[in-house]
């Protein structure tokens, strides 16, 4: 029997909307507000690059362009409704998730020991304890107030001293958590001081928290296969989101769809019974032009965002001139239901402007009158938020489309 086809301008409202990015971007951004918006995309990656403002805080701004980064610390500090911690790289969760991450802190003890022994060398093995017992007498420290007798690296992911690696590995397995930042440095202290309760809770067994995994993110994705689904959290492995899918096609949980991709392909996908019908009903996205992120939710599995919405984005840090396509780290530019180009910009707070070099627009995509000035106006609600209002235009900055 032929699958039901989801088709592809359905299937990027019904994507969109799951990623909050559908309706118009405006609302409350602060307090239980934004905690419900975060529960709603399930977390928000952080990343340290800041050439505008960091990841997490221009992910959340997307949507609700009132928000300040201030708004979120709150959440994160006083109130403990929010960790960090990793689901497929650095992300702030919500804590109401805390137990089931019990899951990856076990796995991760016995899967990173052995693995960070290979990347940074064994030492740190025997500061675990050093550090924990640092940690438990003297309260919150950052990497820079352990290991003082041991030789610093140049200060790279890669060039960890054993007692920051050492830190680093509790983090990991649940046994620390992050309590503030200094800057941008994680400070931790004990996860039974940070979060008691959280920490005290009795964890669900490993059937609840695959079943909860895999629920969650097809609800948060709308359609995925078990190789998304899995890669979602990172929770599941691929054979135990694989598992759960024909367990719940089984029973009639999900079903079997296929999505029409940008290009008129058919993928076949898991999905909630109904939500081509869903999808259908959902109104058009608004046409306001949005900057994204670069790790922003909807674009961090690029192989999806290229099917789903014919944009083949890369961050091009170790490509060297003249072959580089565009500038190592551009934002995509979104404008209603489609990926319009992508924006080299960068603030320059000092000088209180955003510096923009180029606007490459995607295939087929004009900056008519109409488009140049929703473009201006999402450059100006960018200055607004980053606290930078001038925008300086580069000479030359509407480029011409680039072919992959």
């Amino acid at each position: 029997m032929s699958l039901q086809v989801l088709p592809n301008a359905s299937a990027r409202r019904l994507f969109l909307d799951r990623h909050a990015l559908l309706e118009p971007p405006t609302g409350p951004a602060k307090g239980a507000d934004l905690l419900a918006l975060i529960e709603r995309l399930g977390f928000v990656q952080v990343d340290s690059i800041n050439t505008v403002e960091r990841a997490h805080h221009m992910i959340l701004w997307a949507r609700r362009p009132r928000y300040r980064p201030d708004n979120l610390r709150p959440l994160l500090e006083r109130d403990r409704s929010l960790f960090e911690h990793w689901t497929h790289d650095a992300a702030i969760i919500p804590t109401g998730f805390f137990g089931h991450w019990k899951l990856r802190f076990a796995r991760d003890a016995a899967r990173i020991r052995a693995r960070w022994a290979d990347w940074q060398g064994a030492a740190f093995h025997d500061r675990i304890e050093d550090v924990l017992a640092h940690v438990r007498a003297g309260g919150p420290v950052g990497s820079g107030e352990v290991g003082a007798d041991e030789a610093r690296g140049r200060g790279g992911w890669w060039d960890w001293h054993p007692s920051k690696t050492a830190l680093e590995y509790l983090w990991r397995t649940g046994v620390l958590s992050v309590c503030q930042r200094r800057g941008f440095a994680k400070i931790y202290d004990l996860t039974e001081r940070v979060h008691p309760r959280a920490d005290a809770a009795a964890a669900p067994d490993e059937a609840a928290t695959i079943d909860w995994a895999c629920n969650a993110a097809l609800d948060r994705l709308g359609f995925a296969t078990s190789g998304e689904i899995a890669a979602f959290w990172a929770l599941a492995t691929p054979d135990e989101a694989k598992a759960w899918c024909a367990a719940a096609l089984a029973r009639g949980a999900i079903t079997e769809i296929a999505v029409e991709g940008a290009d008129g392909a058919l993928r076949r996908s898991f999905a909630r019974p109904g939500a081509i019908e869903a999808a259908a009903a959902l109104p058009a996205a608004p046409a306001q032009v949005r900057i994204l992120s670069p790790f922003d939710p909807a674009l961090r599995d690029r192989a999806r965002a290229e099917r789903l919405f014919g944009f083949r984005y890369r961050i091009e840090v170790f490509v060297p001139e003249p072959k580089r396509r565009y500038g190592y780290y551009v934002f995509p530019v979104l404008e209603g239901d489609r990926l319009i180009g992508r924006i080299d910009l960068k603030c320059r707070r000092a000088e209180g402007r955003i510096a923009v070099t180029a606007f490459w627009p995607e295939a087929g995509i004009r900056l008519s009158k109409a488009r140049h000035a929703r473009l201006i106006a999402a450059l100006d609600r960018l200055g607004r938020f980053t606290g930078c209002p001038e925008i300086a235009l580069a000479e030359g900055w509407q480029r011409e489309c680039r072919d992959l």
